[in-house]
């Protein structure tokens, strides 16, 4: 019952709502500092996992600026990488996964990111979010449906969905958002959660889209 969710309108509020210059790095249009590319945006992705988006960001420029491909990657030792991507979280894990898959691409995939959604399952460290991400995000494909912790505990809240997992809300949210949404909805997501729809004491207060909200109904009727 799509119609019944409000998701036209839910999703037009939050569009004029959030500018995109607050968006993370890698839902974002256009990179000034540093080019835009598949790898890039994979390498963005890697360094944002539990880390926040103005450390991902400041990092991201610092590597990608002057070491955007897998081979100007591999020119790094991974001591070096991982000087360069402190602070983030678990870097020295990242600073090997990063050259590892730089490495990849170069012997399996002759130095160009695979432009398909397996294939990228299928590099060590890259699960679904990520993947989906370099897809809408780094290769432009908009029938791909990224799922972040935010978009899996907003829609359960707006009582689009009743789901347990991250995967169980992509294929639940596939079913009911129209795929013209798809290329919004995370990055709307992403920062609605970030400084409205909050994991813990959301800003109800504020939101502009508290009318829609199942949560809303049910802490009314408590």
């Amino acid at each position: 019952m799509p119609s019944k969710l409000h998701i036209d309108e839910i999703i037009r509020i939050l569009r004029e709502t959030f500018d995109e210059t607050r968006l993370p790095l890698v839902s974002r249009s256009q990179w000034d500092i540093i080019p835009k590319t598949p790898f890039t945006v994979l390498v963005s992705c890697l360094l944002s996992l539990r880390t926040k988006d103005e450390i991902t960001e400041e990092v991201s420029i610092r590597l990608l600026k002057e070491h955007h491909t897998p081979e100007q990657i591999l020119e790094l030792s991974d001591q070096q990488i991982q000087e360069i991507i402190y602070p983030v979280g678990f870097y020295k894990t990242k600073a090997k996964r990063i050259r590892d898959i730089a490495k990849t691409i170069i012997e399996t995939y002759h130095g160009s990111v695979p432009e398909d959604f397996d294939t990228l399952l299928s590099l060590k460290g890259v699960g679904r979010k990520t993947a989906n991400i370099v897809m809408v995000y780094g290769f432009n494909k908009k029938e791909f449906l990224p799922i972040d912790t935010h978009c899996h505990r907003i829609p359960n809240r707006l009582g689009w969905i009743t789901t347990k997992t991250p995967e169980q809300t992509e294929e639940h949210l596939r079913k009911i958002i129209p795929k013209k949404y798809w290329a919004d909805f995370n990055h709307l997501f992403v920062i609605f959660g970030q400084t409205i729809c909050t994991p813990i004491s959301p800003h109800c207060s504020t939101c502009p889209i508290h009318k829609y909200c199942k949560q809303k109904q049910v802490t009314q009727h408590r």
